[in-house]
């Protein structure tokens, strides 16, 4: 069963699909909150249910993750990720922009460096004057447990473009996520064969009777604790903020 749905509906139809006995493969984010992300992965006692971070399978992200794990320019040392779109919905808040947008790079930094985010904290920036009702853009700084900081600027109303971009700043060199020559105008273009590899990896696996290759409910889980930790932070004038996963 796959599950598109609003954010606020996953938690209901994730419980249900596993209930039936169903596989199922869940668009990000697993469910709003860490409750309910707890009780989800408490009910998936028989590993069927998949997270849509289609951006592990995203080829210029493999490429860099690849190329990180072979120590390419030595150790990482800093991150800097970008995620503007052109516009966003006109009931899009500032938390939403870290539960619905930000939280790509809460599940992708830590798959690429190999080890989880530990604390983080948020700041807000000049507002842009063609935004109301939320703060955007918004930075969020992000530490693992290897000693590597993260900035992540979001930025869903930059209007020129859907722009994602990620620098690995190493200790003789820095790699660079690879970008297209020209914006597109969402996210559609941009990770439409992540999104198709995903997709087909998921249904090898079932037909193999094999463990998902996606990532799972516990990644779901601490993705959103990170997300409530950012959100914390937000709504306390930036400080830094432990992450707890339960």
């Amino acid at each position: 069963m796959l599950i598109a749905s609003h954010d606020s509906t996953h938690a209901a139809l994730v419980r249900a699909a596993l209930a039936a006995g169903k596989p199922v493969l869940c668009e990000k984010p697993l469910a709003p909150t860490v409750a309910e992300c707890l009780e989800l992965v408490r009910a998936d006692a028989g590993g069927l249910l998949s997270v849509g971070f289609m951006r592990r399978f995203d080829p210029v992200y493999v490429e860099l993750k690849q190329q990180l794990d072979r120590g390419a320019h030595g150790a990482p040392l800093l991150l800097h990720c970008t995620s503007r779109g052109v516009s966003a919905a006109p009931t899009t808040t500032s938390e939403y922009s870290i539960t619905g947008a930000a939280i790509h790079e809460l599940d992708i930094v830590p798959w690429l460096l190999g080890a989880p985010i530990v604390e983080v904290s948020w700041a807000a920036p000049r507002q842009s004057s063609v935004v109301t009702g939320m703060q955007d853009p918004q930075l969020t700084l992000l530490r693992t447990a290897d000693g590597v900081l993260t900035t992540l600027e979001v930025f869903l109303n930059a209007r020129y473009g859907y722009v994602v971009g990620c620098e690995v700043v190493c200790e003789s060199g820095a790699l660079t996520l690879g970008q297209p020559i020209e914006y597109a105008a969402d996210w559609r273009p941009r990770f439409a064969d992540a999104y198709r590899l995903e997709l087909q990896a998921w249904i090898d696996a079932l037909a193999a009777g094999a463990p998902t290759p996606l990532a799972t409910a516990r990644d779901g889980l601490v993705a959103t604790a990170v997300a409530e930790a950012v959100i914390a932070s937000m709504h306390d004038r930036g400080r830094v903020v432990r992450v707890e996963a339960p």
